[in-house]
C-alpha cells in the first residue's frame, strides 16, 4: 500500500521546503525551494563549511568595497547551495533576491541576472533556476521582464488572489501562495481555530486555483508554509507544494487514504468573474485586505533580518 507521500506525488509535484541536503535525499522531491531563513540554518552545520568558503574567497576577488564582496558573497553562497541541490533533485531549485530589493524592479533584474550568470558559470542552465521575488508591485514588474529573457521566476510572499492576479498577468512561471502564515493570521485576529475544510490558508489557495484553472493561466501555483498535514491533504492535487522535512516525514509514515482535493476540470466549470488590474488597483486591492498587507510586510522584515544574520555569520569568516 501506497504512503500519503507517494499517494501525493501522483498528483502534486513535491517540493522540499529545506537547504540541508540530507533531508532533499530522504524524500525524493522533484524540485527544492530555498529562502534567507533555511539557508541561515544549514550554514550553521559543519559539513556545509566548504561551500561558504568557497563564496567567501569568490566575494573577496570581486567586490570593489566591503559592502559589494558581501553582496556578491552571498549570491555565491545560494548558488553554492543550490548546485548541491541540484545534483540531488531532477528538477528545479528555487534562489531568492535579497529582500532589501523588494521594492525596487531594475535592482532586482540585476540581482537575478548576477544570479543566472553564476549558475551558467557552473554549467547549469536557467531552465532549471527559479528566482524567488516578492509579490510587491515592483517585484512582479521585475518578474515580467526576466520571464521575457528566459529567466524563470517563483512569486513568493503571496497571500491575496489579487497578487496571484498580477503576477499571473504577468507571466510569472510560479507562484507561492503561504498558508500557514495566512492561518497564523486569522487564528490571532480572530481568536478561534479552524477545521481544515475551513482553513483560510488553504481557503485562499483553492480560490486561486480554480481562477487560474478557469480563465487559462500557466502560472502554476505552489503552497507553500504549511502548519500541518491537514492543509496539505486539503490542497492535494494543486500543481505544487512546497512542504518541510518534518511534514514530509508525516506523510510518509501513514498508509490512510489521500483523495485528490483540487481538480483543473471542476474549476474550469465554476462561475467565475475575470478580474482586471493596473498598479492603482493592485495597490488599492493589497492595501484594503489588512491580512495581505500585514504578512506581506512582516515577510520582507523577516527575511532581511534572517539575511542580515546570515551576512553576519559570513563577515566574521571573512
Amino acid at each position: 500500500m501506497q504512503n500519503q507521500l507517494e499517494q501525493l506525488k501522483t498528483m502534486t509535484t513535491v517540493v522540499a521546503d529545506t537547504g540541508d541536503f540530507t533531508s532533499i535525499a530522504a524524500f525524493s522531491p522533484q524540485d527544492t525551494t530555498t529562502n534567507p531563513s533555511l539557508l541561515l540554518k544549514a550554514a550553521s552545520i559543519p559539513r556545509y563549511n566548504p561551500l561558504i568558503d568557497d563564496a567567501i574567497a569568490y566575494g573577496k576577488g570581486k567586490g570593489l568595497n566591503d559592502r559589494e564582496k558581501l553582496s556578491l558573497t552571498l549570491d555565491k553562497l545560494f548558488v553554492n547551495f543550490g548546485k548541491e541541490i541540484l545534483s540531488i533533485v531532477p528538477g528545479r531549485v528555487s534562489i531568492e533576491v535579497d529582500a532589501k530589493l523588494s521594492f525596487d524592479t531594475e535592482k532586482s533584474i540585476e540581482k537575478a541576472r548576477n544570479i543566472i550568470a553564476l549558475f551558467e558559470q557552473m554549467g547549469i542552465e536557467k531552465e532549471r533556476i527559479l528566482i524567488k521575488l516578492a509579490s510587491t508591485w515592483e517585484g512582479i514588474q521585475a518578474s515580467k521582464e526576466l520571464e521575457k529573457e528566459g529567466i524563470h521566476c517563483n512569486m513568493t510572499l503571496l497571500f491575496s488572489l489579487f497578487q496571484a492576479v498580477a503576477c499571473a498577468d504577468r507571466k510569472a512561471t510560479l507562484i507561492s501562495p503561504f498558508v500557514g502564515r495566512i492561518l497564523d493570521w486569522h487564528k490571532k485576529n480572530e481568536n478561534k481555530d479552524f477545521l481544515p475544510h475551513e482553513d483560510p490558508g488553504v481557503l485562499s489557495v483553492t480560490n486561486i486555483f480554480n481562477y487560474y484553472k478557469k480563465f487559462g493561466y500557466k502560472t502554476e501555483v505552489m503552497g507553500a508554509s504549511f502548519r500541518s498535514i491537514d492543509e496539505i491533504k486539503e490542497l492535494a492535487g494543486c500543481d505544487l507544494l512546497t512542504i518541510s522535512p518534518t511534514l514530509l516525514e508525516e506523510l510518509k509514515t501513514s498508509t490512510n487514504p489521500l483523495p485528490k482535493k483540487l481538480d483543473r476540470e471542476k474549476a474550469i466549470g465554476l462561475s467565475m468573474e475575470k478580474i482586471e488590474l493596473d498598479e492603482k488597483l493592485f495597490r488599492l486591492h493589497l492595501n484594503s485586505d489588512p491580512m495581505a498587507t500585514e504578512k506581506l510586510s512582516e515577510g520582507i522584515r523577516l527575511f532581511i533580518k534572517d539575511q542580515e544574520k546570515l551576512e553576519s555569520l559570513l563577515w566574521k569568516k571573512f
